[in-house]
């Protein structure tokens, strides 16, 4: 007999959340001069709060308060100092770190699994390792004296809201910078969460400011002139346009932008674990993840064997409600990235594709979609080529070792790729050609902050995380 899950939802009483939310500027939070706007539930489409929205004359107040801190406190603060900061601000997200994660799958739509498994610990993780640097710069291999850039305008995107903002403000901070961050307008609420850990931290006013809003807000931060370096995660195209903002400026920057990802499964591989790794290369997450395995390469002696054993595991697969420990499929984060999953997802069907879903009963409200597996794609087609960003799996095949290589690098971007094989020779053999960022081999989606992370081509350039991710906030 088949045995049912109990629901198991979390608690929303462990997180207050406010009617409305102000800016976080000079260590307070203020009122912002643009239009207010409404963060929803995307699991049910009800409005959490308010938020405020930042004009020119916020984001000049936020940059100014930052270039007084930098100046005046956290520039000339030795690195010690520094890091008796980062090791109580890490310290605090431990402590918060259930109302963090609730808040997390509130504002954003993912499993409550994922938030308070993953991306919180790893939040933690990145300022406790930041923290050990902050007095070892000149031991990080960038001379021996390494000097902070000054001011960091932070552009964050909405599918790992709280880990982008730690990936950012931790490296900075450690290096001796302050920052002014621009979280993403549809996921404000970790990040104002974490202005109050600033707080609680007593982190010296203005070393850290946060402003919300929309692009626009985003805009003015990236062009102001008391920005010293621009750090951006995000698509490719929004990625594009800070480059032209940014050419022949006087600014640093760095860009963590869109993805492709190749998943390679050779003949050898362990399929039930190449089935895993799959089902996390794609469904984490709701495959709002830039390094997805959005692309499945398998080897033709395999395929039907191994896509027989995928869809028996996707069937199994549990979409529902983000606050359910049992779920593993939470919802999509916005009507407008449900409505360019749906579009791309039906040019597959429309381009010869074949499309497939397990059985799977969506709740009426909200923002929701299938996990989805393409079979007989194309290079030519739609979903083998564009950024889906969503619970979409396309699957193609290969004969050989050098057509999956070729095959693989056969996009625009160049983030992650995975590779399945009991050879290590093997894993060797195609992590060396394989032109991305990061290779993972017999596993997938696996982060640590001592390890870079970032990508070639039109997946940006620069690196983040590890002793690489201090380099782009020093002046070396």
């Amino acid at each position: 007999m088949d045995f049912e899950y109990a629901p198991a939802p979390e608690s929303r009483s462990v997180v207050d959340i406010r009617p409305s939310y102000g800016l976080f500027v000079d260590g307070e939070f203020t009122e912002g001069h643009g239009e207010p706007f409404k963060t929803i539930d995307p699991s049910n489409e009800e409005p959490l709060a308010e938020i405020a929205s930042a004009d020119a004359s916020d984001v000049d107040r936020a940059v100014a308060a930052a270039r007084r801190a930098h100046e005046k406190v956290w520039g000339p603060m030795p690195g010690r100092e520094r890091a008796k900061y980062l090791y109580r601000i890490a310290r605090i997200i431990q402590e918060r770190s259930r109302e963090l994660a609730v808040l997390e799958s509130i504002d954003n739509g993912k499993p409550i699994r994922e938030s308070r498994d993953v991306d919180v610990p790893l939040v933690a993780a990145h300022f406790f390792y930041y923290a050990g640097w902050a007095d070892k710069l000149g031991h990080a291999g960038f001379g021996a004296n390494p000097r902070p850039l000054g001011v960091a305008g932070q552009v964050i995107p909405w599918n790992f809201p709280l880990m982008m903002l730690a990936w950012k403000i931790a490296p900075a901070l450690a290096t001796g910078n302050t920052v002014v961050l621009k979280p993403a307008e549809t996921t404000p609420l970790t990040a104002l969460l974490f202005a109050e850990i600033c707080q609680q931290a007593e982190l010296p006013n203005g070393v850290v400011n946060i402003v919300t809003g929309a692009g626009g807000t985003g805009r003015l931060l990236v062009g102001h002139d008391g920005i010293d370096k621009v750090a951006f995660t995000g698509s490719t195209e929004v990625g594009k346009e800070i480059a032209r903002a940014v050419a022949g400026t006087r600014k640093r920057l760095t860009l963590e932008l869109g993805g492709k990802a190749a998943n390679i499964v050779f003949d050898d591989a362990p399929l039930d674990q190449a089935v895993e790794g799959i089902v996390n290369a794609i469904f984490f997450n709701q495959g709002h993840v830039c390094c997805a395995g959005s692309r499945l390469l398998v080897q033709e002696s395999v395929a039907d064997e191994l896509l027989d054993r995928l869809k028996r595991r996707m069937a199994t697969l549990r979409v529902g409600d983000p606050l359910d420990k049992n779920t593993d499929i939470g919802a999509i984060n916005s009507a407008e990235q449900l409505a360019k999953i749906r579009e791309l997802a039906d040019s597959g069907e429309s381009e010869g594709a074949e499309r497939w879903s397990p059985a799977c009963e969506l709740p009426q409200r909200g923002f929701w979609f299938a996990p989805t597996v393409f079979t007989g794609v194309a290079q030519s087609h739609r979903i083998a080529r564009e950024e889906i960003f969503g619970p979409v799996l396309s699957t193609l095949t290969f004969r050989t070792p050098d057509e999956a290589i070729e095959k693989a690098n056969n996009t625009p971007y160049g983030l992650s790729a995975g590779v399945w094989t009991e050879k290590g020779s093997r894993i060797l053999w195609a992590a060396e050609r394989l032109r991305a960022g990061v290779v993972w081999a017999n596993t997938f989606n696996k982060f640590d902050p001592a390890s870079p992370f970032g990508g070639y081509k039109e997946s940006g350039f620069g690196r983040e995380g590890g002793r690489h991710g201090l380099e782009a906030y020093l002046d070396v």
